[in-house]
């Protein structure tokens, strides 16, 4: 065996759905947001680990987002990650309303309000 036989390739993780002991509507929004993809890697958000906490009442959804910083002494990188996150956020608000969603709330993963959409009563107007 050469030098370079030691070195494998990890096997591919095979893609799980989302776990079974969660509620039925969990699971089905959870199926929708891997539709949401990083504009940066090309996976989708719950693969790549940035949805981390989900809640489903009714028409409303809670999605917790762990979004990582960029380095803070560089503008351009601060800048991209903005873009990035700007763009993960509209693609979840896009799937979650065409899914009948009528009001989506987006957080970080301090519990921060990144952004809402839709009217406090879950209408979403007429």
């Amino acid at each position: 065996m050469g030098l370079l036989g030691n070195f494998k390739r990890p096997a591919k993780k095979p893609k799980k759905g989302p776990r079974e002991d969660l509620p039925p509507e969990v699971r089905r929004v959870v199926e929708v947001l891997r539709s949401v993809k990083d504009p940066e890697t090309g996976l989708d958000i719950v693969d790549e680990g940035l949805l981390y906490g989900l809640t489903v009442e009714g028409s409303r959804v809670q999605v917790f987002l762990l979004l990582a910083r960029s380095t803070p002494e560089c503008h351009f990188c601060q800048s991209i990650a903005v873009n990035v996150q700007r763009r993960i956020l509209r693609d979840i608000f896009e799937v979650l309303r065409k899914e009948g969603f009528n009001r989506v709330e987006a957080y970080n993963e301090i519990g921060l309000l990144l952004e809402e959409w839709g009217d406090e009563d879950g209408s979403a107007g007429a």
